[in-house]
C-alpha cells in the first residue's frame, strides 16, 4: 500500500469528468431537509454529523446516493429498465460532480448460517482452490499420504516387486454394498469373464447365479491370471487397462500368499484400498453437496429433540406433567400405554422421574421392540399386545411427517448441538484429510485472523517444491484481503464466524475491507457510523484504511458521531440544530480547524466547553451482586463475573474479547430460562449465585423491531392498541358500528385492500434488491376512505402514524394513558421519528431505543436486570445525555443496568466497570480490571484504562 502511494499524487483533488473539483448539492428537501445547499470537497474524508434524526442520513443517503444509483439505473437500456421500472428522483433541484457511489450501511449482511466471514471476503474461496490443487491427501484410515498412478506406474511397480510371481488381476464392481447381484452377474458373464472373487473367494461363473441379498458384499471380475515377467509387458498392460476400465480407475491385485495390493489412478491408500475423487474447490465447500458433511449438510450443528428438553424438570411425575409433549395426566391411549410399560417394570405414573431406572426412561422416551399388553376398554377382559415406538422416536418423526403447526410445535423441544459425525468442522472426512503444512482447512478458518495472518508468514518453506510452483498467485490474493481485514481492527474475527454473529459495524467494516481490496479509484463512498462496536484503541486502524482508500483517489463520507473520526476527517458537515422538524439545516460546513472556531453544539462538545459530565460520587448499590463462576464459552479463560446490583454497570474491553460470549451467549441464557423457561442454552460455566436477588431480566439488542414495514414505533410499543381503542370511542365511529379492528392496518375491514393495509408494495427485482414503492390507491395511508373520515382533533388514524413522536406528545396531551408510553419514546431521543415509521427504516441503535422505550414504559419492579448492547449507537453526545437521564432513572429505583459499551462517555459515568481482555480472540477471555472508574483506570494491562485516565483527567479532549 505504503509503494502504491508513493505513485499516486494525490495533491491537488483530483477534477472529476464533468470539470467540478466539489460534489454540489443544490436544494436538497429529501424528509426533514430544508431546501439545504452544501458543498462537499472531492477526494477527501468528510464527516456528516449532528444529533440523532437532524438528516444527516437524509443528506447522505437518501438525498446523495439515491441521485447516484438513479443516475445508475438511467444508464440502462430502456429494455432492462422496462423490468426494473424506474426510481424515484430524490427531492433535490441539482448534483454536481457526483462519482459513482457505493454504500456501506449497518444493516447486518445476511440472516443465512451459511453465510461466513469467509465466505463474504472471498478468502475461504482462495482456500478452496488452494486446497484443491496444492493440498496433500492422507488417508482417514491409516493416516498414509494417498498415491496416484498411471498404468505404466503400476505395471513397472507389479513387474519390480513381483517377478516371476502368479498375480490375479481384479476389478472391484461392487464394494460393501447388500443385494443379490443377479443382472451384475448376467452382464460380467456377457462381457465374456468366467471368474468372479466373492468376499474374498475366487469362484466360476454359473447360470442363474446370486448371492445373499441382506448381507453386504465385495465383489471383484477377475480380468486376468499373468506371471510378471518384463517380456510380457504387453499383455499386463491390456489387463491392467481393462481391470481398469470395469473398476472405474480403480484395480486390485491378489499375490501367491493372498494378499490384496490396491492401486488406482485416482488418489488412493495402498494399504486398506480407500480412494479419494480427484479434489476440486467445491470438494471444501460446506455450500456444495460434493463438500458437505451429510450428517449436518454443512452447517457444523444439528436439531434434536433431546431428554432434558422433553424433560424439563425430572422430579415431578408423569401423570404431573412430567413430559412436557404429554402434559399432565388424561384418559387416553399414550397414558395407558405408559402405565404398562412402567407397571411391568415395578413403577407407576406417579412416580418421580428422577426414580425410574435408566433403562426404564430410555423405553419411554426411544422405544424397544419388545410388546407390552395394554387393557382395552372396549373389549373388557382383552388386551392390546403393541410395541411402543418412543416419546422422542414420535415427535422426531411427526417434525418429518407432520404438518407446518405441529411442527412449530415440537420445534419448542428441539435443542441445538455441534453434530458428533464432523465436530462442527461442516466438512466430510475426505475433505479434512487434505493437509498443507500439517493443517486442514477447517482448522484455518477457526483461526483468528491475526493468527491465521501468522499461519501465512514464511509458509513457503513449508511446501513442497510442486506446491511452491502451484501457490504463489493463490497466496498473494489470500494475504493481501487477510491485511484488509487486520487495516479495519477485525483481527479477533475468525473465519469461520457467520455473518448474522456479527454486530452492525463488524458487518460493515467487512464489507469496507472487501472495497479496500477492488482497489477502486474515483468512487464516492458512503458510510453509516463504522466506528460501531470498535474500542478506542482499534479506532485509528479504522482511519488509516478510511484515509488509504482516500488516498488512492476516492471520495470517502462517513455518517459519524465519533470525535476521533471527526478530528481526523478532512472536512465536517454539521446539521441541526434539532432533531425531525427542528433540523433539516447546515449548521456548519468547513475543515476540522475552522469548524472548531464555529461554535456549534458539536464543536463545544469537541472542545470540551460542554460534556457530559462525571458524577461527584458513584452509587453504592444495594449490597447484593449477582455472581457468575467458571464461564469458559469461546474464548472465556474460566471466568467468574461479579456484578454489583442497584448500580450502572459497563462491561468494556477491546473488540472480540469476550464482551458479548459472557453477557449475551452465557448469562442472559441463563437468566432467561430462569425467569422465562427460555430453552436456549448457554455456553459453558460452574454456577451462579445471587439470582434471588433479581425478580426479572430484559435485554434490550440491536435486532431489528420487525423485518417488514408492517412494524412500527407505535404497534412495538402497544401505543397503537390505546389509539385505536380512543377512535373507536369517537361519536362518528359509534354511529358508523366501528370496532378496534377496523382501524388495523392487519386486518381486513377498515384498511387498504391492494397493499393489504402495507401502505407498500413490494417490487421483486431479479438481479437487484427488492424494493419498496408506496401504494397507488392509498397513497401510502394505509386504509380506505371511510375509515380515514373518523378524525380525532381533526385528524385521522393515518395522520397520528404520520406525526413524529414530539408532535404526538402534544397531541395526546390530554389522553393519560397513551401519552405515558409515546412520553418515553421522547425521552429516549426519538422525539424525530414518526409513530407509524417502518421497522426496515430504523436503525440498530433506534431499534434498540424502541425497545428500550416499551420497557420503560411499562411498570418496574424495582429488581429488574437491564442488559443493553451498545446503547449510545448512532446518538450524538447531546443524545447520550438524555439516555443517561433515562439509565439513571432507572438505577435511582432500585434497578441494575448492565450495559456492553466502548463510548468512553458512558464508561465513566458508570458505577462499575468490568473491562476483559487484554486482547482480542484467544489472547483475550479474562477480566483485566474493575471497580469504579478512577479504580479502573489505573490498572497497567488494560487498554481502556489508558483512555478513560485521559478522559477522567482532561475535559478536552481534542
Amino acid at each position: 500500500m505504503e509503494k502504491f502511494k508513493e505513485n499516486v499524487n494525490i495533491e491537488p483533488a483530483p477534477v472529476d469528468i464533468s470539470g467540478h473539483e466539489n460534489i454540489e448539492v443544490f436544494g436538497a428537501r429529501e424528509h426533514n431537509l430544508k431546501n439545504i445547499d452544501v458543498t462537499i470537497p472531492r477526494n477527501k474524508l468528510v464527516v456528516i454529523t449532528g444529533i440523532s434524526g437532524s438528516g444527516k442520513s437524509s443528506l447522505a443517503f437518501d438525498t446523495i446516493y439515491a441521485e447516484g444509483q438513479r443516475r445508475y439505473m438511467e444508464s440502462f437500456s430502456a429494455y432492462a429498465r422496462s423490468f426494473i421500472g424506474d426510481m424515484e428522483r430524490p427531492d433535490v433541484d441539482k448534483i454536481n460532480g457526483l462519482s459513482p457511489v457505493i454504500s456501506i450501511e449497518q444493516k447486518t449482511t445476511s440472516r443465512n448460517p451459511r453465510s461466513t466471514v469467509g465466505t463474504l471476503t472471498e478468502i475461504y474461496d482462495f482456500l478452496r482452490l488452494l486446497y484443491a490443487r496444492a493440498g496433500i491427501a492422507y488417508s482417514y484410515l491409516s493416516g498414509k499420504p494417498m498415491i496416484r498412478q498411471s498404468e505404466d506406474q503400476i505395471i513397472d511397480h507389479l513387474i519390480k516387486n513381483f517377478e516371476g510371481k502368479k498375480l490375479i488381476i481384479l476389478a472391484p464392481v461392487v464394494k460393501g454394498r447388500k443385494g443379490h447381484y443377479r443382472e451384475l452377474f448376467v452382464q460380467i458373464r456377457k462381457m465374456g469373464f468366467t471368474k468372479v472373487r466373492v468376499d474374498g473367494v475366487v469362484m466360476e461363473m454359473v447360470p442363474k447365479m446370486q448371492v445373499d441379498r441382506y448381507k453386504t458384499h465385495d465383489i471383484e471380475i477377475v480380468i486376468d491370471r499373468i506371471i510378471a515377467d518384463p517380456n510380457d509387458r504387453f499383455r499386463i498392460a491390456q489387463s491392467i487397462k481393462t481391470a481398469m476400465n470395469h473398476g472405474n480407475g480403480v484395480m486390485m491385485v491378489r499375490d501367491e500368499d493372498n494378499q490384496i495390493h490396491h492401486f488406482s489412478k485416482f488418489l488412493m491408500d495402498p494399504e486398506t484400498g480407500l480412494s479419494y475423487d480427484e479434489p476440486a474447490p467445491n470438494n471444501f465447500s460446506f455450500n456444495s453437496p460434493y463438500g458437505a458433511c451429510q450428517t449436518c449438510n454443512g452447517l457444523g450443528q444439528i436439531e434434536e429433540i433431546s431428554k432434558e428438553s422433553v424433560i424439563p424438570d425430572p422430579n415431578l411425575s408423569i401423570s404431573r406433567g412430567g413430559i412436557a409433549p404429554l402434559g399432565d395426566y388424561r384418559d387416553i391411549w399414550i397414558f395407558k400405554k405408559l402405565e404398562a410399560i412402567l407397571k411391568k417394570n415395578k413403577a407407576n405414573l406417579t412416580t418421580p422421574i428422577k426414580d425410574l431406572p435408566d433403562g426404564v426412561l430410555d423405553t419411554l422416551l426411544y422405544g424397544d421392540d419388545v410388546p407390552v399388553a395394554v387393557s382395552s376398554k372396549k373389549y373388557p377382559g382383552t388386551s392390546w399386545n403393541t410395541k411402543f415406538e418412543g416419546i422422542i422416536k414420535f415427535l422426531e418423526k411427526q417434525m418429518e411427517e407432520g404438518t407446518e403447526k405441529t411442527r412449530q410445535w415440537i420445534s419448542d423441544f428441539m435443542t441445538v448441538k455441534t453434530c458428533p459425525t464432523c465436530d462442527g468442522a461442516r466438512l466430510k472426512k475426505e475433505s479434512l484429510h487434505f493437509l498443507i503444512a500439517d493443517t486442514n482447512i477447517s482448522q484455518l478458518a477457526e483461526m483468528d485472523i491475526e493468527s491465521l495472518s501468522q499461519w501465512f508468514v514464511g509458509l513457503e518453506e513449508r511446501l513442497t517444491d510442486k506446491q511452491n510452483q502451484i501457490a504463489p498467485e493463490v497466496l498473494k490474493e489470500i494475504r493481501k484481503r487477510i491485511g484488509f481485514l487486520l487495516d479495519v481492527g477485525l483481527d479477533y474475527l475468525t473465519l469461520n464466524r457467520p455473518l448474522r454473529t456479527l454486530s452492525g459495524g463488524e458487518a460493515q467494516r467487512i464489507r469496507l475491507a472487501t472495497q479496500i481490496g477492488t482497489q477502486l479509484v474515483g468512487v464516492l463512498y458512503i458510510m453509516d457510523e463504522p466506528s460501531i462496536g470498535l474500542h478506542q484503541r482499534d479506532n485509528v486502524k479504522l482511519i488509516s484504511a478510511l484515509k488509504n482508500l482516500r488516498d488512492i483517489g476516492n471520495t470517502i463520507i462517513v455518517v459519524e458521531h465519533d470525535k476521533d473520526m471527526m478530528l481526523a476527517s478532512d472536512f465536517i458537515v454539521d446539521i441541526g440544530p434539532g432533531a425531525g422538524r427542528h433540523g433539516g439545516n447546515i449548521v456548519a460546513a468547513s475543515e476540522p480547524k475552522t469548524f472548531l472556531e464555529e461554535g456549534s453544539t458539536t464543536a463545544q462538545y469537541l472542545k470540551g466547553e460542554k460534556q457530559i459530565e462525571i458524577p461527584k460520587e458513584r452509587r453504592k448499590g444495594s449490597g447484593n451482586s449477582l455472581t457468575l463462576k467458571g464461564a469458559s464459552g469461546n474464548n472465556l479463560k474460566n471466568v467468574t463475573l461479579e456484578i454489583p446490583l442497584g448500580k450502572m454497570v459497563c462491561i468494556t474491553g477491546v473488540s472480540g474479547s469476550g464482551k458479548s460470549t459472557l453477557i449475551h451467549d452465557t448469562l442472559f441464557p441463563i437468566l432467561n430460562h430462569h425467569f422465562f423457561r427460555s430453552r436456549k442454552a448457554p455456553l459453558a460455566y460452574n454456577e451462579i449465585d445471587g439470582l434471588k436477588e433479581i425478580d426479572k431480566v430484559i435485554e434490550v439488542d440491536q435486532s431489528p423491531i420487525g423485518r417488514t414495514p408492517r412494524s412500527n414505533p407505535a404497534t412495538y410499543t402497544g401505543v397503537f392498541s390505546d389509539i385505536r381503542t380512543l377512535f373507536t370511542e369517537l361519536p362518528e365511529a359509534k354511529i358508523r358500528g366501528y370496532k378496534a379492528g377496523r382501524f388495523s392496518f392487519n386486518v381486513k375491514g377498515g384498511r387498504c385492500e391492494t397493499c393489504e393495509g402495507a401502505g407498500m408494495k413490494l417490487i421483486e427485482m431479479d438481479f437487484l434488491p427488492n424494493v419498496h414503492v408506496p401504494c397507488e390507491t392509498c397513497k401510502g395511508k394505509r386504509y380506505n376512505r371511510e375509515t380515514l373520515e373518523v378524525r380525532f382533533k381533526g385528524k385521522s388514524i393515518s395522520d397520528v402514524l404520520d406525526m413524529t413522536v414530539e408532535q404526538a406528545v402534544e397531541f395526546f396531551e390530554n389522553q393519560p394513558k397513551i401519552v405515558r408510553k409515546i412520553k418515553t419514546l421522547n425521552d429516549v431521543g426519538l422525539g424525530y421519528i414518526s409513530l407509524g415509521q417502518h421497522a426496515t427504516t430504523l436503525s440498530g441503535g433506534e431499534a434498540q431505543r424502541v425497545k428500550l422505550a416499551t420497557e420503560l414504559s411499562k411498570k418496574d419492579t424495582g429488581k429488574t436486570l437491564y442488559i443493553l448492547d451498545e446503547p449510545t449507537t448512532g446518538l450524538h453526545f447531546q443524545d447520550i445525555q438524555h439516555l443517561l437521564d433515562v439509565l439513571n432513572r432507572l438505577v435511582d429505583k432500585g434497578n441494575s443496568v448492565l450495559i456492553i459499551e466502548h463510548n468512553l462517555d458512558v464508561i465513566k459515568v458508570a458505577d462499575h466497570i468490568i473491562d476483559l481482555g487484554p486482547e482480542g480472540g484467544d489472547k483475550g477471555g479474562q477480566i483485566v480490571a474493575q471497580g469504579t472508574p478512577e479504580e479502573v483506570a489505573k490498572s497497567k494491562k488494560s487498554y481502556t484504562a489508558k483512555f478513560l485516565k485521559d478522559e477522567l483527567t482532561s475535559p478536552n479532549p481534542s
